[in-house]
């Protein structure tokens, strides 16, 4: 199983094209909130999203995070990548 962190930046949007993003990545098994290992739920930056125990391969996790942000109709950027653990410091409890 796999866990990928993907960032998503939508060029000229506003806060409403960001909402429709969240919509779209939540509806592909993204998640904008991971629990540390200290058991509290941690929000991730804005555009930053997770999914985690997937079996699916990376280019299928960057497919389905580009088609969410092509329904914003707006231009963007997105990276995808594979990770075993990842640590953090600032992110806001949420």
């Amino acid at each position: 199983m796999a866990n990928y962190i993907a960032r998503v930046e939508l060029h000229l949007a506003g806060p409403e094209d960001y909402e429709r993003l969240h919509l779209t990545m939540q509806q592909r098994g993204y998640l904008r909130k991971i629990a540390g290992e200290d058991g509290v739920v941690y929000q991730l930056p804005a555009g930053t999203y997770f999914v985690s125990n997937t079996s699916a391969m990376l280019s299928v996790a960057l497919r389905a995070a580009v088609e969410a942000a092509n329904e914003t109709g707006k231009e963007s950027a997105v990276l995808v990548t594979d990770w075993q653990a990842a640590r953090w410091n600032g992110l806001a409890k949420g």
